[in-house]
């Protein structure tokens, strides 16, 4: 029988999905299954957005433009420009996904074996799309005791070698919900112009920061247009992950002709998703204002309450809806597993992401893992009592 490529090897199971066997045999056992484990609201998506596919008047599906449909670029290049940022649709393309906005970004940008420096832990499927498109990335470590603020300058230094060739950032961070300073990313743009290096921010949750802070896009960023490239998506920000709609902005015009090339090749993004997503721009301030109050309050109960279970540590996150926690167990992979299979409480049990998954250095994140906290008041409450309990019995506890 033939080999499979070095490629289908290396690249791991997702450590958000990989125990979706456990939760279906746990749902056939009749239990309820809180998950935790994907960024997965259960918010509503815009009505009006809904009822445009019900109204939807073509009498067939056709292809769209390979770049998008020229309107939803367009209203989406508005939408940039109401936030303060200077986007013509021209610098636009749309793609099925933030995932294949970072899949082409990394093909056009980076030649097989070129490396890039990603804060860790990172999104778990970054690893994924850098093994399928020969990219490696070099990982620079943040800390939950500082809340996985920005490690120092010097220590990106220290990994930029002939191989480097950009620095790859999620803002507010998936999985950590830190959010960087201006000050932060203004000592990234120096280094990107020192090196020479291209500068990716991952920029799903922008509409999603707490607390005051304040969400600086890299576009902001002065003296290092032709460096930066912003990847976005709609499926968190209207509750719409199934439409499959992302995009990639860049003024920088080499990069979005190259990605167009392998858009034709690709045909097009989908078409109902696009529709979707057109309308949902149009989503009325109270919309946007309703779901931001109703992360906040989840997020300040949630973290609040599993900071009160002994032994177990989350940073109050500052963006996003995600929050890498610190568990007194052995070993997340396994704690995570047994949840599903051994544990129930009233019938009940919790589906998390083992953080070991969102390090690509070996041997950390073993006693954390991600929580999503997407899911009503009311689910998060019974979903931290099974923690509480499930950490009480659990074998595996280490205090």
């Amino acid at each position: 029988m033939p080999n499979i490529s070095i490629r289908g090897e290396l690249l791991p199971e997702s450590a958000i999905r990989k125990l979706v066997p456990y939760s279906d045999k746990a749902k056939a056992l009749g239990r309820k299954v809180y998950h935790l484990n994907i960024g997965q609201p259960d918010i509503k998506t815009p009505q009006h957005a809904i009822e445009r596919i019900r109204n939807f008047d073509f009498e067939l599906i056709p292809y769209g433009h390979s770049f998008g449909n020229e309107s939803y670029r367009n209203k989406l290049a508005q939408y940039y420009r109401d936030r303060n940022l200077e986007v013509n649709s021209d610098e636009i393309l749309i793609t099925t996904g933030g995932s294949e906005a970072i899949s082409f970004t990394f093909m056009v940008c980076f030649n097989p074996g070129d490396e890039i420096i990603v804060p860790e832990p990172f999104y778990a499927n970054y690893l994924s799309f850098a093994i399928a498109t020969d990219v490696v990335i070099k990982p620079i470590t943040s800390s939950i005791e500082n809340g996985f603020q920005l490690p120092s300058i010097d220590e990106f230094e220290k990994l930029i070698g002939p191989k480097t060739k950009g620095i790859f950032i999620c803002n507010p961070n998936n999985p950590t919900g830190y959010v960087y300073t201006k000050d932060e990313l203004k000592k990234l743009s120096e280094l990107v112009l020192k090196f020479d290096l291209y500068l990716i921010a991952d920029e799903v949750y922008s509409e999603f920061v707490y607390d005051g802070k304040i969400h600086h896009s890299v576009l902001e960023l002065d003296g290092i247009c032709e460096n930066v490239v912003m990847i976005d998506s709609v499926s968190k920000r209207f509750s719409a992950c199934g439409i499959r709609i992302g995009s990639v902005v860049s003024k920088n015009k080499k990069i979005i002709k190259s990605i167009q090339k392998i858009a034709m090749a690709r045909l097009c993004p989908p078409m109902l998703g696009q529709v979707v997503a057109e309308s949902a721009v149009d989503s009325p301030p109270e919309y946007m204002e309703a779901v931001y109050q109703e992360y906040l309050h989840r997020r300040d109960y949630f973290i609040n309450a599993l900071n009160e279970i002994p032994g177990v540590y989350s940073p109050m996150p500052m963006g996003a809806f995600y929050s890498i926690v610190r568990l007194p167990i052995d070993d997340s992979d396994k704690f995570c597993q047994w949840m599903l299979e051994e544990f129930e409480y009233r019938n009940e049990t919790v589906m998390m992401a083992p953080a070991s998954g969102f390090y690509s250095t070996k041997g950390i994140g073993k006693d954390e893992v991600r929580v999503a906290y997407v899911l009503n008041i009311e689910d998060l409450k019974h979903a931290v009592e099974c923690l509480k309990v499930a950490l009480e019995i659990y074998p595996g506890r280490t205090i």
